[in-house]
């Protein structure tokens, strides 16, 4: 018999399609709102799971889980898994990091741009009618070309974001990371490496891309956005409660910093409600790597996970490969 696998919420038919080859599918296309009951329950009764990296794997989902072999993310982020938890049940974990690495940096300098240069802010005001005539400081926003760039966190994704910074738009850039980089990805990056107050003080724009973890937590609060330029910008495309959103929502409103960009928040899909009441606040709905290939990719990258794990016993991107059978 195939194998039994669980699809935790709407994928892409075609991919249902190929894992229908080797598993006994049971997908929710129709986006089910999973109570923590619900989801342990369906999970116990399968071989493998396709998350969206929102389903929590933890200590008690897998005590009631004795079936469950492999759990494969349908994103690069994995805070939903515990892994240390998951090695000791045995179960292989995996995600889907590289080929959404190009369109989310993309998306982060799309961000950067739209909150600088205050893109929201005014097409509101135009949709709002209330634009009669031009104006000199119509708008005036933040320069982005030869200005200071701050990454925090500085894997592929920081990279990418670097690289667009320093070679598109002549940027100075700057980063912090837990490991600082080799020289070779740092002149490929033209990127300094500073410690985070330093970087904080010095950068016109802050741009967040480090994983989510309880040492990242609330790794821009209060104490950080008091470090920030008034004119500085904030973009947050990597987890939400890595800011304060709260915090946050007060320096916008008292003008701490200029504007920030956010695609991820603290309990999402709620937001903190004073984000919605300031104007220099870019909001959109975690879709730093939403464009069709993209996610595409990222579905067949999960998908290709589950069926290496039980046609051969490998994985491409494995967390815990220590649970792989050993050859």
């Amino acid at each position: 018999m195939k194998p039994s696998l669980l699809v935790s919420r709407p994928i892409y038919p075609e991919v249902i399609d190929r894992l229908k080859n080797h598993f006994e599918v049971t997908a929710h296309q129709t986006d089910p709102e999973w109570t923590p009951q619900a989801w342990t329950e369906a999970l116990s009764q399968h071989d493998a799971a396709l998350t969206m990296g929102i389903e929590p794997v933890n200590e008690q989902v897998l005590a009631a889980c004795p079936r469950l072999r492999i759990c494969a993310n349908l994103s690069v982020g994995y805070n939903n898994f515990d892994v240390p938890a998951m090695t000791r049940h045995k179960v292989l974990a995996t995600n889907a990091p590289d080929v959404l690495t190009e369109t989310t940096a993309d998306f982060g300098f799309a961000l950067l741009m739209a909150a600088a240069r205050r893109v929201t802010e005014s097409e509101r005001y135009i949709r709002e009618g209330h634009w009669q005539k031009w104006a000199l400081e119509s708008f005036a926003g933040m320069a982005v070309h030869g200005s200071t760039l701050g990454i925090i966190g500085m894997g592929r994704i920081g990279q990418a974001i670097a690289k667009r910074g320093a070679h598109g738009f002549n940027m100075r850039v700057i980063y912090h990371n837990r490991s600082r980089l080799s020289a070779t990805d740092e002149a490929a990056c033209k990127a300094s490496y500073v410690g985070k107050h330093e970087l904080l003080q010095q950068a016109d724009h802050v741009v967040l891309v480090l994983p989510y973890s309880k040492e990242s937590h609330h790794t821009i609060g209060a104490t950080e956005l008091a470090l920030m330029k008034p004119s500085a910008t904030l973009v947050n495309i990597a987890r939400g409660g890595i800011i304060d959103d709260a915090a946050l929502a007060k320096a916008l409103a008292a003008g701490q910093i200029a504007a920030a960009g956010l695609d991820v928040f603290e309990g999402e899909p709620k937001l903190h409600p004073d984000l919605l009441k300031v104007p220099n606040a870019v909001l959109t709905p975690h879709i730093g790597s939403s464009t069709r290939a993209t996610r595409l990719a990222m579905a067949n990258l999960a998908a290709d996970n589950l069926i290496a794990f039980f046609n051969n016993g490998t994985a491409l991107t494995p967390l815990n490969p220590e649970v792989l059978p050993q050859p």
